[in-house]
């Protein structure tokens, strides 16, 4: 397998092109209500990819993965708490929501991926097909 080939590949469309991971995708409503692109580690076996997505502040009932014709959806708003008491004087990012959106490939099994939060980041495993996975072909002599 080539190592260059990528099975997960970004969707261009969600990103602004400019090169920072953490850039800001989309402003909402409010001035302080933005949209990140979450930083992404991806590997690859024989047996599928993992991928491992930080998110952090992200609580699992704020959490959404998401399938849908070939694409993963990974959405996401965090909880900043303020501590009683104290009140906020300055605040670039109060509560980030993250997005990012893969393309799987044909070979991968989106009916089987699994999901962990833990921490703060997101560790999905898409199995590859059955047929696609690479096997041993036994040879006999005579």
């Amino acid at each position: 397998m080539n190592e260059s080939k990528q099975v997960v590949q970004r969707d261009q469309s969600a990103t602004s092109g400019q090169g920072d991971q953490n850039a800001v995708v989309q402003r909402r409503e409010g001035a302080q209500a933005m949209t990140l692109v979450p930083a992404v580690d991806i590997f690859e076996t024989a047996s599928g990819v993992t991928l491992w997505a930080d998110l952090p502040g992200v609580p699992r009932d704020k959490l959404e993965v998401n399938v849908h014709d070939g694409s993963l959806r990974i959405e996401g708003e965090a909880e900043i708490p303020t501590p009683p008491g104290l009140r906020v004087q300055h605040a670039e990012v109060r509560q980030p929501r993250y997005a990012r959106t893969f393309t799987l490939g044909p070979d991968l099994d989106a009916s089987r991926i699994e999901a962990n939060l833990q921490d703060g980041v997101l560790k999905l495993t898409i199995p590859r097909r059955e047929e696609a996975r690479p096997r041993r072909i036994e040879v006999s002599v005579g």
